[in-house]
């Protein structure tokens, strides 16, 4: 997951390949309620790992839940229907709708005293009317802030088991999860009579509903569905465990891979989307329907789809997206590439979700120069008349999952220009990895890739600073004086000998091993931290042999330019911007006096507890850059582009911050973030 103050998308230009989805948030917060309130035990396989199933799975720890993780699975032993007497908790549940409002109405009837907290965003989430519908049969719910909203306190109530309980109204045009919560809680007071719910109004986000009454069947509660105006709990209804139950993947996550193949899979098998079908009982799936009538290309299996381009540009639609609430804010990005105006309606619940959505889309669609009409419950989306009127643009997130993955999908714009989505990490609520499967199927040229690189003397600092400029960014890093050491190295451990007879087999290895350089400072040959393998004399050795093998340079100058990678490079050496990168769009040479640099290398060895001295270091560095700059193959030397930054009396954290200054002054977006 990118925890980044920001990432950078370069323009993308196709999609194919393979993505496997997470878990449905919606269905495996329902999972774990109904486990929880069970009796016996349920493995539950293919959860979801997302922020809003950590808070509930803590929730239902606090309540007495046993839990038990596995590799592949969750287990939960539930309490089947009652908590222990006594139990008292403060329960936290961020911003996840999922959790506090079934949690609300299940605990408001099993007793026990409880304190429902979430961050500032759910506490301008309306639970009035669920709250309500809890109190005409007799719940102790008390607000401690706003009238209407979280946070809530919740108390033991006197229920009387004999009275005939008259139907319980909730409104149905605010949030499913209310009547949801409702039927998901209400199980646990019918052992003596059938109850009902009147919902009063329309009921928004049936699939909502159509989801909570499947898996309430799953966990043997029959709900009788009365025109989805009236539903029926029947007297002795009691929750069973199943067993074993598999969780769906994400069919609102699909939405953002559907509406992927449908704008940049041109000419290819498309992309194929693994974890949901078209049979899935999760209402969004019905998100194909409208991205077919946008013109996508749409083949689906019993657990896949596959999308690809069909018509374009996309054709505008007129829809009712009541049946699609979530997935819907795709169409609204969907809607830059087709043409005239896309209008979604009956869009209402936006308002009241993770952010107003409506407002939120309305603004970040006009950044990247749309024309959008808003309205209480609709949205009409106009795209830029032209290639040229596109504007590349900084996405502000509001904190929710969905505007940031919606509009990574900006960056297949006409005009090439790249988008930046403000606190990448706001997906963990439930697709943490969304960022890294969204690259995992798209391409682009190796050009329109950024590359940052930071050339230099030994010593001079420059592995710390691209290091520490590729955490910030989110970019990828090279260490390439270390891929000469790593080939030394595999060589010597595969008994290859460092000579030209040798040259084919060396070459041969290398394009077995797996390297990777973390930001962390980890050098990885398939997995293993060799990072101090190759720091050792004798590697550095066989670095110089290897060095002087032609083909095995020409090796890893191919192997340096495949780590030019979505969505970004940060380059480290001697030569990166003279000779590998030659068309980076920032080029650093980093420099230091050999006072200095010695001084650097020498405390830097007495941390490892290796005894140096640095007179002897200073004049091994002046000998080592004599030498670098004299060589006949790229000797070193800045860039004539290149940008130098003396850094003897700098802190690193203040030449970080000089390097992405020059950084942000490339680039194309106005908004610039402050820490």
């Amino acid at each position: 997951m990118f925890k980044t103050q920001f990432l950078d998308i370069p323009a993308l230009a196709t999609a194919g390949g393979e993505v496997r989805l997470p878990g449905s948030k919606s269905i495996s917060n329902r999972v774990l309620l109904l486990a929880a309130l069970s009796e016996g035990t349920t493995v539950v396989h293919d959860l979801l790992d997302s922020d809003d199933t950590r808070v509930m799975l803590t929730a239902l720890e606090q309540i007495g839940c046993v839990l038990e993780r596995g590799a592949t699975t969750l287990s939960i032993t539930g309490i089947a229907g009652a908590l222990a007497a006594g139990t008292k908790a403060e329960l936290f549940l961020g911003n996840a709708g999922t959790a506090m409002r079934p949690l609300t109405a299940a605990l408001s009837l099993l007793g026990g005293d409880f304190t429902m907290l979430g961050v500032p965003r759910m506490y301008e989430r309306p639970i009035g009317d669920l709250v309500d519908g809890l109190r005409q049969i007799g719940c102790s719910i008390d607000y401690l802030g706003n009238p209407g909203f979280p946070p809530l306190r919740i108390t033991p109530a006197d229920f009387s088991a004999d009275a005939q309980q008259p139907p319980i109204q909730v409104r149905g045009d605010v949030s499913s999860q209310f009547l949801t919560s409702l039927l998901m809680a209400l199980p646990l007071r019918a052992a003596q009579q059938d109850i009902h719910i009147e919902v009063v109004g329309e009921l928004i986000s049936k699939p909502y509903i159509h989801i909570t009454l499947e898996l309430l069947a799953r966990f043997g509660i029959a709900v009788k569905n009365d025109s989805w105006q009236r539903f029926t709990i029947p007297a002795g209804s009691r929750y069973r465990s199943p067993g074993d139950i598999h969780v769906e993947a994400d069919a609102s996550s699909a939405s953002y891979f559907i509406a992927l193949g449908a704008i940049a899979a041109e000419g290819s098998e498309g992309v194929r989307i693994l974890g949901v079908g078209a049979q899935s009982i999760q209402g969004d799936i019905r998100f194909v329907e409208a991205a077919q009538a946008m013109g996508a290309q749409v083949d689906s299996g019993p657990n896949w789809l596959q999308v690809r381009r069909g018509r374009w540009p996309l054709q505008a639609i007129d829809l009712d997206c009541n049946h699609i609430p979530d997935a819907a804010m795709t169409l609204a990005v969907m809607a830059l590439y087709a043409e005239g105006t896309t209008t979604l309606r009956n869009i209402a619940s936006w308002r009241v979700k993770e952010t107003d959505r409506i407002a939120a889309m309305a603004c970040e669609l006009r950044k990247l120069g749309a024309t959008v009409e808003e309205g209480a419950d609709y949205l009409r989306v106009t795209p830029p008349a032209r290639p040229a009127d596109w504007r590349a643009a900084s996405i502000h997130t509001y904190d929710d999952h969905r505007v940031a993955m919606c509009f990574s999908l900006a960056a297949f714009n006409a005009q090439k220009l790249p988008v930046r989505i403000e606190d990448p990490q706001c997906v963990a609520k439930t697709f943490p990895d969304y960022f890294e499967a969204l690259f995992s199927v798209c391409q682009t040229p190796r050009e329109q890739i950024p590359v940052i690189c930071i050339d230099g003397p030994s010593a001079s600092g420059k592995g710390t600073i691209a290091a520490e400029i590729a955490h910030r960014l989110g970019y990828g890093i090279l260490d390439s004086g270390a891929l000469y050491r790593i080939a030394g190295l595999a060589a010597h451990r595969a008994g290859i000998a460092i000579d030209p007879a040798h040259e084919d087999r060396i070459v041969a290895l290398l394009a077995t091993l797996d390297i990777r350089f973390t930001p962390s400072h980890q050098i990885l040959i398939d997995g293993e931290d060799v990072g101090h393998a190759i720091r050792s004399e004798e590697a550095g050795m066989d670095a110089s042999r290897v060095s002087a093998l032609p083909k095995v340079r020409a090796a890893l100058i191919a192997l340096q330019l495949g780590f030019q990678q979505l969505p970004g490079l940060v380059a480290d050496g001697r030569d990166m911007g003279t000779v590998i990168f030659p068309a980076a769009q920032l080029k650093v040479y980093l420099i230091a006096s050999a006072e200095c640099r010695a001084e650097r290398r020498y405390k830097q060895l007495i941390s490892k507890g290796i005894s140096a001295n640095i007179t002897a270091l200073r004049a091994d560095l002046e000998a080592r850059d004599a030498r670098d700059m004299s060589r006949s193959v790229a000797p070193l030397k800045p860039a004539p582009d290149a940008l130098s930054l003396d850094s003897s009396l700098l802190s690193i954290e203040q030449v970080v911050t000089q390097v992405l200054d020059w950084w942000q002054e490339r680039q194309p977006f106005k908004a610039v973030l402050k820490s």
